[in-house]
Parts: C-alpha cells; structure tokens; sequence
C-alpha cells in the first residue's frame, strides 16, 4: 500500500460534533452509563451459560451421535452470539468502564477460535477507520479473486456465480480464524494502514490460546467420546459451518448491501469526505426492530451506531439509533437500513449479482 490514507477535515464534521453532543446529552440526562446495565449482565450470563453447557453436554458422551451432531451445530451458533454480544463489546472497551472486566471478556475470544489481539487490529483499528475502503479494509476481503463487492477488483469468469457460491464460503470464516487467518494477519507486515510491531506477550498467547482451543475442541473430544474419527470430524465442521455462517451473514449484511458504497482515495490519497459521513455511506442496520435480533446479533444488526460509538455499549443502541437517525436526515446523509433480515439479505445477493455481472459479460 503506497499512499497514506487521509480523510477530510478542512471543515471538521458538524454531522458527528452534533451527534455526538445530542447522545452525550441523552446519557446524562437519563442518568445512564454508557457501559453494560442489568440487562447486558443477563444476557452475559445466558450465553456464557449456553456456550458452557452445550460443551459439557456434547463431551459428557451421554448424547446419542445424531443429537450430538444437533448440539454441535447448536454450539457453533452459541460461539457467535458469544462473539457478538461479549467479545465484541469487551475489545472495544465497551463492556464495562474497568479495563480488567473488558480484558477477561476479551480472552473468552480466544475459546471460540478466535484471537483477540488479532481481532482489535483488523477489526477495531484498520476496519473502524477505513469501511469498505478497497484495499484498505482487509474485513470486505472475504476470499479475493473469488467474492467480488467493488469496481476496484479484478474480475475473472467464475465471480459470475459468487451470488451461489459466497455463502459456503461464509461458512468457511471460523474454519479460516482458528487455523489460517490469526496466524497470517499477525505475521504480515502491515494490517490496512496499521503496522504490525505485536508486544512480545501476544506471540506467547497467540499460540499458547491456539493450543488451548486445539486442546479443548479437538484433542479432549477425541479422548473422552465413544465416536470414529469421521464421527468427531462431522461434528467438528458442523460446529464451525453453522458459527462461521451465522457470522458471516451478519457482518456481510452490514457493509455489502444496496445503497453503501465503496469509495476510492483520490490521487492525493484522500478520501474527499469527513470520517463520520464516510461511516454513514458504507454502513446499513438492518431489522432494528426485531427484538429476537437484538438479543442475539449484540447490536450488529445496529451497525450505523456502532461505527459512529464504538465505545458504547451495545445494549443502548436502540436508544440512541432515534438521535443518529434523525440527526442523519437533518444533514442530508443516508441512513442505510433493511426492515428485516431477510430483505437485508435480498439486498446483499442482489449486490453480489451487480458485482458479478461484469463477471458474466466475459
């Protein structure tokens, strides 16, 4: 990456400055933390419980091969919404105001494949600031060469079916963090913008939390169950088929959607709009209403207030999503959202469609 990545501020952001005095006016006024309340605990320990559970009861052996294969796809989707709703918010420091809280609920990370430290980097550093950005956002780098979602990629003749062929390749992301991904972002040189000089500590605990989680999912099971090799393997990708998928779907339907775009710097390396406004044309919420989706999605469906508050917590976005809308429409700006999850997800094969098309044209 030669140029370094800018964006405009020769007239600040009157957009963001008034949002954000509006939602820091609705928290002292309601007397609120902007961390976790009585509800985000509950919901802690309710998936925290589930995780745990579902665990214990597949390696306890008393289950049948058929219910276990159930339990297993059940506990790969536990893992996401663990992901989701704990992790998330912890590495962001949104969880709780004490640092100490937010670090333990970041290593839980680690116990469903993934590595935390990895994660801040190319999640809450590179993709936060630089959305969608071509060859800047490594997040929207889902499989190159295979899934195309911008002008900008190169195109080849098989992206004509990436509209039948993406979601398998979704259910592929857990897969990817727990053997290959981890690995290869902490060795490269530089991350989107970001480069890669890792404390001594991490090298430690990327591999030490691997070991672990290889020890934990793999090598235990294997020595505690009456099942074949083929058994444990069915098992074993069924749990990370159904979590890779349920992640993928979620963060796909926040930034590949109809109406977000995928700006180019300009030939001075700008981006010729403020943070905040780019944040409001790459990002999309979809099924805000659905409180089954609030429960389990930990605010990713509210995705517009999470890249604008990264270090609120999730459990307020309904909240403050009223302000950042209305605010939005008073300044001309888009406010990207679905009313469902499956309209969201329409739209997001819809672009994978737009996106092939030049594909099929070969």
């Amino acid at each position: 990456m030669s140029q370094k990545l800018k964006f405009s501020t020769s007239s600040g952001s009157p957009f963001y400055a008034t949002t954000r005095s509006r939602v820091d006016e609705f928290f002292r006024l309601n007397q609120l933390s902007r961390n976790a309340d009585g509800h985000m605990w509950a919901k802690t320990i309710f998936f925290l419980t589930g995780f745990t559970g579902l665990y214990l009861l597949i390696i306890s052996g008393i289950l049948s091969p058929l219910l276990m294969l159930i339990m297993a796809a059940l506990l790969g989707m536990f893992s996401a919404f663990v992901g989701f709703n704990i992790c998330h918010d912890a590495i962001h420091g949104s969880f709780s105001d004490n640092k100490s809280v937010n670090k333990f609920f970041s290593l839980v990370f680690n116990l469903v494949g993934a590595n935390p430290y990895v994660w801040s980097i190319t999640h809450n550093i590179v993709h936060h600031t630089y959305t969608n950005i071509p060859g800047h956002d490594e997040d929207i780098e889902v499989a190159p060469g295979l899934i195309r979602i911008s002008d900008e990629e190169e195109i080849n003749h098989i992206q004509r079916y990436q509209h039948w062929y993406a979601f398998p390749l979704y259910s592929l992301a857990s897969l990817s963090w727990v053997f290959t991904k981890d690995y290869k972002k902490f060795f490269q040189q530089k991350i989107g913008e970001h480069t890669t000089l890792h404390p001594k500590l991490e090298y430690f605990n990327l591999f030490f939390y691997k070991a672990l989680y290889y020890f934990l999912f793999i090598v235990l099971p294997l020595m505690v169950l009456d099942i074949s090799w083929w058994q444990f393997m069915v098992g074993f990708f069924a749990l990370h088929i159904a979590e890779g998928l349920t992640m993928g779907l979620v963060f796909q339907l926040a930034h590949v959607v109809e109406g977000t775009i995928f700006p180019v710097p300009n030939e001075q390396g700008n981006i010729e709009e403020a943070w905040a406004e780019h944040q409001m044309r790459t990002t999309a919420n979809f099924a805000t209403h659905n409180k089954i989706a609030a429960f389990f999605l930990g605010g990713l469906n509210r995705q517009i207030e999470h890249h604008l508050f990264p270090k609120v917590c999730h459990i307020h976005y309904g909240d403050i999503s009223k302000i950042v809308k209305k605010t939005a429409l008073e300044f001309n700006l888009p406010y990207i959202e679905s009313k469902t999850f499956f309209s969201a997800l329409r739209s997001h094969v819809i672009t994978l469609k737009k996106f092939g098309k030049e594909a099929r044209a070969l």
